[in-house]
């Protein structure tokens, strides 16, 4: 089985006249630097919307739906706040949806007129009503009341029901810190380094968890020389005396738009597979910090056995550290490049070993740690040769996928070929639709050896109409990447909106051809699961030769590589709309 290890990046070559050089226009770097997100189903016609839902850089679609939230001061503990959220419209709406989502630390009191009473769950509170929108903005207020101190962030997203894409939809948000005493509190919030959350849900004024009562000790692991994708198995310091393993499982709770709508997403809680974790420890109470052992969560179940040899007969103190990172070969970042941690408590004077039951992710982190799980589920299905993300790369020559993400970033959703490097806005990782759609333009950049052919019209651009014949290769494919890793043909956005996008010739609201990336997702799936076995061939021909359109990887390089492009092979294209 292979295993993750960390890799020396080397830099990306760029290759053939269509790649990025230091005197390429502005325009081609738009195109080619910068690949967006599969964003959007197309507005209606005579639709003019302007709303801009992300950064100038960001290459999102414009919206006509756009919201804002605002506090009018920032509450203490005990103290009370109006939160105002405005809703702007370029178009008429009969059926928006208006939801928003309040943490933990914050409850909603009276006069909260026009919307459903509140439900309470894991992640807080959540309300909603339905709009009927002319074009202008309209402005609601909610009374909140703050109840626990710590970092909040609170989330407001307006949808059109009727029809459920981003280009008619808007996702806002504020942060703070809530303080205890009055004036105390903060804007913004830190969240990078942070405590685990209780198993029991975060506890209401803020402190940290105990454990609950240890299990049996779990046994030692057999001495090995890496932690593979696949094994919690952990490294640990030398030593003379009998070894001391911490244990447990590590999860995360989450929403996810799979399985939601506008108004709610789904609850899940599930394990991380597959994180990096240190155990660290003092040896004595004066000593300073040690690391005792290293290790990975277990893949499928989150569990983990760090084991160490102690120097005394008693360790003073020990605890576990999460991070973002899936050993050298994916992980996740904040806006300044760091990676997210989430520490246990520490066990005092520890003298056997000990299990900690289930540690959960910090509830800010949590969007964080999605986003790292999400990528292990391509990790598995990636269609490699190699222990590398693409077969292009194998050894030490392996280049990682890093994801950028912070609570409130509007700086998404795209993939830059020149850092090679995902950005996801705020809500993006409810979507593992989203991150695996980004992750499928990163691995493309990694079979096609940095190489980028040059994408024309494409920003913005529709998933299910036609733009150009690149764009609708290389978004098809990132489509066809997550399509393939969740075995399905429906894309999900971060706010629960979704769209089925399974296709023949007589499919309405589709444009047809390989200019449409919709036509090419659900043709490549087919070619993969029909008459390729699956894609590692196809991913193979794609280390080898570069494609700059679907047609030339149909009729060019399928033929030149031994892949079928017979009469069954073109029948699929034929029912896709796709005709050579």
């Amino acid at each position: 089985m292979s295993r993750i290890r960390p890799r020396i990046r080397p830099r990306i070559r760029l290759r053939r006249s269509a790649a990025l050089t230091a005197t390429a226009g502005a325009l081609a770097c738009l195109a080619a630097v910068a690949v967006p997100s599969t964003s959007a189903a197309a507005p209606t016609h005579g639709d003019a919307c302007t709303i801009r839902p992300a950064e100038k850089n960001s290459q999102a679609p414009l919206s006509c739906l756009g919201v804002t939230a605002s506090l009018d001061r920032l509450p203490a503990v005990g103290e009370r706040a109006t939160l105002t959220v405005n809703v702007k419209a370029q178009t008429g709406v009969e059926h928006a949806g208006l939801s928003v989502q309040l943490p933990p630390a914050l409850e909603m009191t009276g006069g909260n007129s026009g919307f459903a009473a509140p439900t309470t769950d894991t992640f807080g509170q959540r309300t909603s009503r339905i709009l009927a929108l002319t074009p202008g903005t309209r402005t609601l207020t909610l009374q909140v009341k703050a109840v626990a101190s710590g970092p909040v962030q609170i989330q407001a997203d307006i949808s059109d029901i009727d029809r459920p894409d981003p280009s008619r939809a808007g996702h806002g948000s504020v942060e703070i810190t809530v303080g205890k005493t009055k004036g105390s509190s903060a804007k913004g919030i830190s969240i990078t380094k942070a405590d685990a959350t209780s198993a029991h849900g975060p506890m209401p004024d803020g402190r940290k968890a105990r454990p609950v009562a240890p299990k049996a000790p779990a046994p030692a692991p057999a001495p090995s020389s890496g932690s593979g994708p696949s094994s919690p198995r952990a490294t640990a310091s030398a030593g003379a005396t009998a070894q001391v393993c911490v244990s447990g499982a590590y999860r995360n709770r989450f929403q996810s738009a799979e399985g939601g709508s506008w108004n709610g997403k789904a609850d899940r809680d599930e394990p991380v597979s597959n994180a990096n974790i240190t155990l660290w420890g003092k040896p004595t109470a004066n000593s300073g910090t040690q690391k005792l052992a290293t290790g990975m969560t277990g893949n499928g179940n989150g569990t983990f056995n760090l084991c160490y040899s102690p120097t005394t007969s008693v360790t003073s103190k020990v605890w576990v550290e999460f991070q973002t990172q899936a050993g050298g070969m994916w992980s996740v970042v904040d806006g300044n490049g760091r990676l997210y941690t989430t520490a246990t408590y520490s066990l005092d004077n520890i003298s056997r070993s000990t299990s900690l039951g289930n540690v959960y992710a910090n509830a800010g982190q949590s969007r964080a740690w999605h986003a790292l799980d999400t990528l292990n589920k391509l990790w598995w299905n990636r269609g490699s040769t190699t222990t590398c993300w693409a077969g292009s790369q194998q050894g030490d020559r392996c280049t990682p996928i890093t994801v950028q993400w912070y609570p409130g970033s509007t700086d998404g959703t795209y993939w830059t070929a020149g850092e090679d490097k995902i950005h996801l806005a705020d809500n993006d990782p409810d979507s593992e639709h989203t991150t695996v759609h980004e992750a499928g333009h990163a691995l493309m950049g990694k079979l096609y050896k940095g190489w980028w052919p040059n994408v024309t019209n494409c920003s913005p651009h529709y998933v299910n109409r036609t733009s150009s014949t690149s764009c609708g290769w290389t978004e098809g494919f990132a489509n066809a990447v997550a399509f393939h890793t969740f075995n399905d043909t429906t894309y999900y956005w971060g706010n629960g909106s979704s769209l089925n996008l399974a296709n023949d010739r007589t499919t309405t609201g589709i444009d047809a051809s390989d200019a449409c990336e919709a036509r090419v997702a659900t043709a490549l799936v087919d070619l993969w699961s029909q008459i390729d076995g699956g894609w590692t061939k196809s991913n193979t021909m794609m280390t080898r030769t570069w494609q700059s359109s679907f047609r030339e990887y149909f009729l060019t390089d399928r033929p030149d590589y031994g892949l079928d492009t017979g009469a069954k092979a073109r029948n699929i294209l034929y029912n896709h709309t796709i005709q050579y």
